[in-house]
């Protein structure tokens, strides 16, 4: 069985947002595998520690360090400084993700979770397809 959909996820502000739940509620009640896919080049998707808060502080800031917007040599930059800087996060992180599922279950790690990773200033709706590969129970 395939299954196949596209949800918006609302906008959120720059940052590292924990999206497990909105994923989670529109999986289909199989044993396979799960691709989630983001359909912008400004945002990312990753999994990663999911308890303490820090750790999408951490994940910012070094982001930010790592790609810096203050750097001059960005010729990409029609809207605004975090215009270029936007795509280089998102190769890096990349734009999708890929898990098991058991019975419509992921199965996550006991401290996994999905992120979306919205690196530009301004957060907009963002498209994600959900595609998952399995057997019905």
């Amino acid at each position: 069985m395939i299954d196949q959909k596209e949800i918006s996820l609302p906008s959120y502000g720059r940052g590292f947002h924990l999206i497990t739940n909105e994923i989670t509620k529109h999986l289909p009640i199989i044993t396979g595998v799960v691709n989630v896919f983001i359909k912008h080049t400004s945002a990312s998707l990753t999994i990663n520690e999911n308890a303490d808060p820090t750790v999408r502080e951490d994940f910012e800031t070094h982001f930010n360090n790592m790609v810096s917007e203050d750097e001059t040599y960005y010729k990409h930059t029609a809207e605004g400084p975090d215009d270029m800087t936007s795509h280089i996060k998102s190769s890096l992180l990349g734009s999708s993700v890929s898990f098991p599922i058991k019975n419509g279950v992921p199965l996550l790690g006991t401290w996994q979770g999905i992120y979306l990773c919205e690196h530009r200033n301004g957060g907009k709706i963002r498209k994600i397809i959900i595609t998952s590969y399995g057997e019905g129970i």
